[in-house]
């Protein structure tokens, strides 16, 4: 059983609840913060999904962490590394 499902498909409903848009993400999370697919493929390495986050590897820093992502359009944003 996963204890975090609940907690995880109540995320999915609030980032997916109004259309994403790239502007506005940029806008709450900044420019440069918010990739598509292709750029995400680009600046991470992907290591996993568990929606509505993936964890990533930073081919800049190396830094690991997790993104959160949006259904359709799919965006990803909100890096947090792991310390």
């Amino acid at each position: 059983m996963d204890e975090t499902e609940e907690i995880r498909k109540e995320l999915v409903r609030e980032i997916n609840a109004t259309l994403p848009e790239r502007e506005r993400l940029e806008i709450e999370y900044g420019k440069g913060n918010v990739w598509d697919t292709k750029e995400l493929s680009e600046r991470f390495e992907v290591q996993g999904f568990m929606a509505p986050f993936c964890v990533v590897v930073d081919r800049i820093t190396g830094k690991k962490g997790t993104v959160m992502f949006t259904h359709y359009p799919r965006f990803y944003f909100r890096f947090d590394p792991v310390e």
